[in-house]
């Protein structure tokens, strides 16, 4: 491939309809760097199934790009997204009293799993149809996914590709000019079909990422409108300094945290808002805050958003132990339209979890958010239970927290959402798991083996069983009624945990959990999926 690149064709491959900004920034970025290349995006998820393959023939035909490059979002199938709740699926499946719901749960699980069965053969063989079609183009695969399975793709691509891992701005240039200075971390698979590595050696400077050119966009993208109505992804740095035990953040973006310009931020949500009538944002980072140096980096977008008049609403995973009531009188200010966050009720839990805060700390700021601003927004609190060193009592401190809440901000307001943590590759989790033999030290992460990604997502004996009839019970109790099911949940929980001995859990105490496994670093927060 001569660096001589004259178009980049970029399939976004099928995935529910989410804002696809990973791609988005990847193509405003190059187009920046190099402007006489001609790009274009075609949206798989937009196309109905039937038709995908031809209109991607259709568009090689007449572009014959001299680069196609995919984006991939999902690859396993436990992660609960708006098209398939394999929570709910599972819970049915293990501890329904009702056998209609354990069969129609099993149906559902083989439809959940043959279908991501079906789309992983489906995306491979796009990249074969590419090669077919064009035997000299560098195909290039990226995205949330492959940043993960990376070393898996490979194996299954065709020859003369590329697998990229993590941020792909500086790796696709560098592809774009035929890979003589190499840049990023990437897998390739060369012209005779050897496999080669490279590792990251330094990090995309954020600096460089000016607000996205949407004009451009527009012109490259003839889907992009049809996402204008629903959440937009705008990212403000990445990086992530803490080290969740279940987390791949931090391996996927690094330790350091790198930012925007503030004003190049605020300048890309006032151009969607102002020009494009986009009136949701969601700050795609691993955390929006959660240092006091980016806290200070958020506060500093807020006020260029707050200057500028930018009305929209926004949201995004939050970390509140440095927030102070300016900060908050910001937030709610400039249109946060409720707080997004992973949160568990004891500190015992907390450092469990290596999560690295102060619950305390936490509580504090949720006074703060009440006190400077909150009237009606939502309270979203995503709760890891039983996670490793879940025991009954830190579920009942987890349970008076919650009511807590309810106090502070109104019952209404508060929002609990019932997950449990899956288990990822090279996590921290994922050694303690197999060190118990909870897992095979030879497990297949990509298995397709129904049984086996169920224990993926973790929520095993005692207390699994317990919280799963708790939640079975909320969804029959409230089909239909007003009341929310998380906090139907959490009620049933709390009875079904009378009379249960405090220290009842799945793992002994006489060590740390992961004290042997973790360097002594702090750790971010869990979330669920994602814009990207």
């Amino acid at each position: 491939m001569s660096a001589a690149t004259r178009s980049v064709l970029y399939v976004r491959l099928p995935c529910w309809k989410i804002y696809p900004g990973g791609v988005i920034y990847v193509a405003d970025h190059v187009h920046k760097q190099r402007p006489n290349l001609t790009q274009h995006i075609l949206d798989l998820a937009l196309i109905a199934p039937g038709a995908r393959r031809r209109v991607l023939t259709e568009r090689i035909a007449e572009m014959q790009p001299d680069i196609v490059a995919f984006s991939w979002r999902n690859m396993q199938s436990f992660g609960p997204h708006p098209e398939d709740d394999a929570l709910d699926v599972v819970m049915n499946y293990d501890h329904s009293a009702n056998p209609l719901r354990r069969l129609a749960a099993a149906w559902n699980a083989l439809r959940i799993v043959g279908g991501y069965i079906g789309s992983r053969l489906v995306n491979f063989r796009y990249f074969r149809l590419v090669r077919r079609l064009l035997p000299e183009a560098r195909i290039v695969v990226g995205g949330t996914a492959v940043s993960i399975f990376a070393k898996h793709v490979i194996e299954h691509c065709p020859d003369n590709t590329v697998v990229s891992v993590g941020e792909g701005e500086d790796t696709m240039l560098s592809i774009v000019d035929g890979l003589t200075k190499p840049a990023g971390e990437f897998w390739y698979k060369d012209h005779s079909g050897t496999i080669t590595h490279r590792e990251r050696t330094d990090t995309f400077d954020l600096a460089r990422l000016t607000a996205v050119d949407f004009r451009y966009i527009e012109s490259i993208f003839p889907g992009f409108r049809d996402y204008l109505d629903g959440d937009i992804g705008v990212h403000t740095k990445r990086g992530c300094p803490f080290q969740c035990h279940f987390c791949l953040y931090n391996q996927i973006e690094g330790h350091r945290q790198r930012y925007r310009d503030p004003a190049e931020v605020a300048r890309e949500i006032e151009v969607l808002n102002k020009e494009y009538g986009v009136r949701r944002i969601w700050f795609t980072d691993a955390q929006f805050c959660s240092t006091m140096k980016s806290t200070r980096h958020v506060e500093a977008i807020l006020d260029e958003m707050l200057a500028r008049g930018i009305a929209v609403t926004w949201s995004g995973y939050l970390r509140l132990n440095h927030l102070t009531p300016e900060l908050a009188r910001k937030m709610w200010a400039s249109g946060m339209s409720g707080v997004d966050l992973s949160f568990t009720g004891s500190q015992e839990m907390v450092d469990s979890l290596t999560l690295g805060y102060s619950l305390d700390q936490q509580m504090q700021a949720f006074h703060i958010l009440k006190e400077n601003g909150h009237t009606n927004q939502k309270i979203k609190l995503y709760l890891p239970l039983n996670a490793p060193g879940e025991t009954v009592h830190t579920l009942r401190m987890t349970i008076d927290k919650i009511e807590g809440l309810y106090e502070l901000f109104g019952r209404d307001n508060v929002l609990p959402f019932i997950f449990f943590i899956g288990v990822q590759p090279g996590t921290a989790v994922e050694r303690y798991l197999i060190e118990q033999g909870y897992l095979k030290s030879n497990y297949n992460p990509l298995t397709w083996n129904p049984f086996l990604i169920k224990r993926l997502l973790y929520n095993p004996a005692p207390l699994g069983p317990i919280i799963a009839r708790a939640y079975l019970d909320a969804v029959a109790g409230t089909n239909g009624a007003s009341e929310y099911v998380g906090r139907t949940t959490m009620e049933n929980l709390s009875r079904a945990l009378d009379g249960l001995e405090p220290e009842q859990s799945v793992v002994r105490r006489e060590r740390p959990v992961y004290a042997d496994l973790l360097p002594p670093l702090q750790c971010g927060l869990t979330r669920p999926a994602e814009p990207n």
